[in-house]
């Protein structure tokens, strides 16, 4: 597998921003629900993933994924388990997020390449919230009940990301809107 050099800047550049999202705090907000946190931490994954494949998706999830252990590997419902654990629910989840969303921008694009996007970045989310309430259910870490505690979350998070990811490739690629000129 080679990667363009398009690609790897893409990827250091989304890199670069979850990043910054990270150590500065702004990829988390404080919301009023179980989870005590919403994010845009995935959203530099979806990005990378539909501007440049799954293989940059996956790469800038990891920034995301290993954010998220250091950030809550701490938890009490990880004190007692085994050292895979934590990792299968705070760092795999995180590395699908821009592949499953470049899979669905790919597979969508030729239709309308803004559905296509907000989909994607829709979908991306999604990977996100299932595995990671999905495996912390199956391992018994949390109730099942915690899918419609969460649903609310999970569906702002959907939307803002999609916003965000139409907004941000749409004037990247200079994807015709339909809305005019300015010129």
């Amino acid at each position: 597998m080679t990667l363009s050099t398009r690609s790897i800047v893409v990827a250091g550049l989304m890199i670069a921003v979850a990043t910054v999202l990270a150590v500065t705090g702004l990829g988390y907000f404080p919301v009023a629900n179980i989870t005590a946190e919403a994010t845009i931490m995935h959203v530099p994954s979806i990005i990378g993933g539909v501007l440049e494949g799954p293989v940059v998706g996956l790469i800038v999830g990891i920034i995301f994924g290993i954010n998220a252990y250091i950030r809550f590997v701490g938890l009490p419902f990880f004190a007692d388990q085994p050292a895979w654990v934590p990792v299968l629910v705070l760092l795999v989840p995180r590395l699908l997020i821009g592949v499953v969303a470049a899979l669905v921008y790919v597979g969508l694009r030729r239709t309308n390449e803004v559905v296509a996007l907000a989909l994607a970045a829709m979908l991306g989310t999604l990977t996100n919230t299932v595995l990671v309430l999905g495996f912390a259910v199956m391992l018994g870490l949390l109730p099942a009940a915690v899918f419609a505690a969460a649903a609310p979350q999970a569906l702002f998070e959907m939307i803002l990301a999609a916003v965000i990811t139409v907004a941000v490739v749409v004037a990247w690629k200079r994807i015709d809107t339909g809305r005019g000129s300015s010129v």
